[in-house]
């Protein structure tokens, strides 16, 4: 994509498509969807009427967790996924470093230790996740800025792969975003959790983070046709007190294209708790509150996007370790950056072979895994950081079958595993 053509810096809405504009112009970019079940097409569609699709640039958005609709990702995806339906995953997250200046209370990688890969390790982990037909890519850490060959890494990734780039604002240019930008960025996420700067200070453990995030947006936003985005973390607490609304006002006055949002996942030990991992009724909860805003206020500017939704048993449901994949900074392979758990390492067991093991243990589920299994980790975990491959296996041959999500029925049939 040319980002070069594009005067959409993010300071005004972006083109809203209607649905038939959409889905003629996703075929034409993916012949592949007119070989698709049509029983999948119709979730897809109905699906889209959930989202404003907006022009960006020169791409076609539904959210930052699908590729634009008119790129070769998506169009790969259907390809791939829609009509091979091959094994390997479709989406990936790969961490680029653990250092990050920040110290965050729910941060899924604090707890990771190890030698951190190098970026020729790096660079042939992305192409091999390509290769088994990954076509969404999430650059994380720590802060990944701080990997000083962020950009090679990101034009290696971004042919034929939708690029989203996870960051603090710790080390942000504003060179270094035209260059990301140039080299096949698609979206960015800027941590930002409140609207009051002492409260996402604390929750950061880090004096001045809500200005670095608020510079970085400004910075990211001066960049045209890179699609914008915060990542905010909801806790049950903000929940209860009916503070989200208020924080998608704040997040709306900052003219960004999407606020994603995400519970407090119990990831680690601090949050193994009833009182503070959510509950079903509680998605449900922001779910309605996502597509009331995205019917209204969505079409005129930002779109919200709550990672509930997409793994939902309405939806795609939770699919770590088969349509998901994570690799630390420390070449550990497992299903989700929410999961303590390691398969193994890529500089000791071929890539491939330590996600077919993952697939082959794990099948897509109604839900998300970790916010059911806590307990369970908490129990096999003892005082490690980080299962290893046999704690891993262990927990996972002690959790029961569960209930497919809608789309994987539909793609599948009802009868597949």
């Amino acid at each position: 994509m040319d980002r070069r053509v594009s005067t959409d810096n993010g300071e005004r809405p972006p083109t809203v498509l209607p649905l038939p504009v959409t889905l003629a112009g996703s075929i034409v970019a993916a012949p592949a969807l007119l070989r698709v079940k049509p029983s999948v097409n119709a979730f897809m569609v109905r699906y889209l009427r959930r989202f404003p699709v907006k022009r960006v640039g020169g791409a076609w958005i539904v959210h930052s967790h699908l590729p634009p609709l008119n790129s070769e990702a998506y169009a790969r995806f259907a390809r791939l996924h829609l009509v091979d339906r091959v094994p390997g995953p479709s989406h990936a997250q790969i961490g680029l470093t653990n250092a990050c200046p920040q110290n965050c209370l729910y941060c899924y990688n604090a707890q990771r230790r190890g030698r951190r890969m190098d970026n020729a390790t790096i660079l042939e982990t992305i192409d091999q996740l390509k290769a088994m037909g990954v076509v969404w890519l999430g650059l994380t850490g720590g802060e990944p800025l701080l990997n000083r060959e962020i950009v090679r890494i990101v034009e290696r990734a971004a042919d034929g792969c939708a690029v989203k780039l996870f960051t603090t604002g710790s080390g942000l240019t504003p060179a270094l975003a035209r260059d990301l930008a140039a080299a096949g960025l698609f979206s960015v996420c800027v941590s930002l959790d409140h609207w009051d700067a002492a409260v996402h200070d604390a929750n950061r453990r880090y004096p001045g983070a809500f200005a670095l995030a608020l510079k970085a947006l400004e910075t990211f936003r001066g960049v045209d046709g890179l699609h914008v985005g915060v990542s905010s973390v909801v806790s049950r607490e903000m929940l209860a007190r009916e503070e989200v609304p208020r924080l998608l006002e704040f997040l709306e006055s900052l003219h960004i294209h999407e606020a994603w949002l995400s519970e407090v996942k119990p990831s680690v030990e601090a949050f193994w708790s009833d009182d503070q991992v959510f509950r079903e009724e509680d998605r449900l909860r922001i779910c309605a509150l996502q597509d009331a805003w995205n019917r209204d206020r969505g079409r005129r500017g930002m779109t919200v996007n709550y990672l509930g939704h997409f793994e939902g048993a309405e939806t795609f449901g939770c699919n770590s370790g088969g349509k998901m994949v994570y690799v630390d900074a420390f070449g550990e392979v497992g299903p989700c950056v929410f999961m303590p758990m390691s398969f193994g390492n890529v500089r000791e067991r071929l890539l491939g072979d330590l996600v077919a093991e993952m697939r082959s243990r794990t099948s897509s589920a109604d839900g998300c895994w970790v916010n059911r299994h806590y307990r369970l980790l908490q129990e096999v975990a003892g005082g490690d950081r980080l299962l290893d491959r046999k704690r891993t296996l262990e927990v996972l041959s002690r959790c029961r079958p569960e209930p497919r999500p809608a789309f994987d029925r539909r793609l599948y049939g009802e009868r597949a595993h």
